[in-house]
C-alpha cells in the first residue's frame, strides 16, 4: 500500500540533517546511533521510493562471515539494523552503502534539482540516510551486496544524488556509483605526479574488484607509467589479466606485509602510488611497505584502521603520504561512469560480478 505523507514546512530544519538525529543529540546523522525515518519531509528534503540498496563490500563481507553465509540470517540482521537505527549503518564496520530509487516528493526549498519521477542514485552513505524498509526484503536472498527492496529514504538539503544514466542498466550504474570516489581520487593523485614530470608506478591492491578495476582504468587514463594489480586468488588473477587493465598482475595476500611488498617489487615496484581497494582488515602495513619513499597510499577500504596505518608508517620509518579515500569529489559520478564506458575491461569485470551475484529473487524461508 502506498503511504500517504505530507510535507512539513514549518518544522525547523538543518541542511545537514541535524533535525533527523534521535540519539545522541548534537551529532551529525552519520555519527548518530538512531535517525528519524519518518516519511513526512521538511521543506528542503526529498523523499525517495527505494528500489535497491547496494551494501558496501566491507559491511556485506562482515555480515556474511558472521552468519556463515546464511542468507536468511544476513537478511534478518540487515532488517534489524535498519529497523533499530533508522538507517543502514553496520555497527561493526561503521559503513553502509548507497541506494537507487525514484523521487516521490521534493520539498519546495530543496536545492538538489530533483523532481517527482526522477530515477536517481544517492551519492551519500546509507550510514547517514534516513531509511525505512516496508517489504521485509522478501525479494533478496541475503547472498549479494545488491538488495532489491521497497521502502523510502530521505535526502537532506545538503545531500548528493545523481540521475541514473539511460544507457546503462540500473544495477550496473548503482555498482559503479557505489565506488565512484575511487577512480576520481586515483586520477587526481596520478595526474599530479604526471604534471610534475614523474609518471608514477601505481599498485592497486584488490585490482579485480569494483573500485580496484576503476582505479586501474583511471590511473591509466591519467598517465601512470606502470600499473600493477594485486589480487589474492588465482581466478581473480586470470580475470584481471584478461582485461588488460594492469601491466602485470601478481598474487599476494595483502595481510602479509612482506609477501605483498616483495611481489610488488618484483613486478616493477616499489609503487609511487598504492591504492587499497580491499574489503578485509589488516592490509595497512603491506600497502605502506609496497610504497616507495615519498610515495602516496590511498585507502579506499572501509575495513581500514587508520590508526594502524598512521602508527604503522611511523614504526616503519616510512615517509609516505597517507590519504583517506573520500567518497566524494566534484563530478565523481559522471567521471566514474565515463571510465566504465571507455574501459571494456572494467565493464566486463563489473558485469561478470553482477551476473554471478544477482541477489536471487525468492521469498524468505
Amino acid at each position: 500500500m502506498t503511504e500517504v505523507v505530507e510535507t512539513r514546512t514549518t518544522v525547523p530544519t538543518s541542511p545537514v540533517g541535524l533535525h533527523r538525529v534521535l540519539e545522541p543529540h548534537g551529532v551529525l546523522p552519520q555519527a548518530a546511533w538512531r535517525l528519524d525515518a519518518d516519511p513526512q519531509i521538511r521543506a528542503d528534503e526529498v523523499r525517495v521510493r527505494v528500489e535497491r540498496l547496494n551494501l558496501d563490500a566491507a559491511s556485506f563481507r562482515q555480515l556474511s562471515d558472521k552468519n556463515n553465509g546464511d542468507g536468511d540470517a544476513v537478511r534478518a540482521e540487515v532488517l534489524a539494523i535498519v529497523g533499530s537505527r533508522g538507517k543502514m549503518h553496520n555497527p561493526v564496520t561503521g559503513s553502509g552503502g548507497m541506494l537507487v530509487g525514484t523521487v516521490e516528493e521534493a520539498g519546495p526549498d530543496s536545492t538538489l534539482g530533483l523532481s517527482p519521477g526522477d530515477r536517481i542514485a544517492t551519492l551519500v552513505s546509507l550510514t547517514l540516510t534516513p531509511l525505512r524498509i516496508t517489504d521485509g526484503l522478501a525479494r533478496w536472498d541475503g547472498r549479494s551486496e545488491q538488495v532489491p527492496c521497497d521502502g523510502h529514504a530521505v535526502l537532506f538539503g545538503r545531500s548528493i544524488a545523481a540521475h541514473l544514466p539511460d544507457d546503462l542498466p540500473a544495477e550496473l550504474a548503482l555498482a559503479v556509483m557505489d565506488v565512484c570516489g575511487a577512480p576520481a581520487l586515483t586520477h587526481r593523485v596520478v595526474a599530479k605526479y604526471v604534471a610534475q614530470g614523474r609518471p608514477p608506478v601505481v599498485a592497486v591492491i584488490g585490482g579485480a574488484g569494483k573500485s580496484g578495476s576503476l582505479a586501474l582504468a583511471a590511473a591509466r587514463r591519467a598517465g601512470a607509467s606502470r600499473l600493477i594489480g594485486v589480487v589474492p586468488v588465482t581466478h581473480e588473477k586470470t580475470a584481471l589479466e584478461a582485461t588488460g587493465l594492469a601491466d602485470v598482475v601478481v598474487l599476494a595476500d595483502a595481510r602479509d606485509p612482506v609477501a605483498i611488498s616483495e611481489a610488488v617489487a618484483a613486478a616493477g615496484g616499489p609503487a609511487d602510488v598504492t591504492v587499497v581497494c580491499v574489503d578485509v582488515p589488516g592490509c595497512e602495513h603491506g600497502a605502506i611497505l609496497s610504497t616507495g619513499n615519498l610515495g602516496t597510499v590511498v585507502f579506499f577500504s572501509m575495513a581500514t584502521s587508520f590508526a594502524t596505518a598512521a602508527l604503522g608508517a611511523e614504526g616503519l620509518a616510512a615517509d609516505v603520504t597517507l590519504m583517506i579515500g573520500n567518497g566524494y569529489a566534484a563530478g565523481h559520478a559522471d567521471f566514474a561512469l565515463d571510465v566504465l564506458r571507455n574501459s571494456p575491461g572494467a565493464r566486463t569485470l563489473f558485469e561478470n560480478k553482477l551476473s554471478s551475484h544477482t541477489g536471487a529473487v525468492h521469498p524468505p524461508r
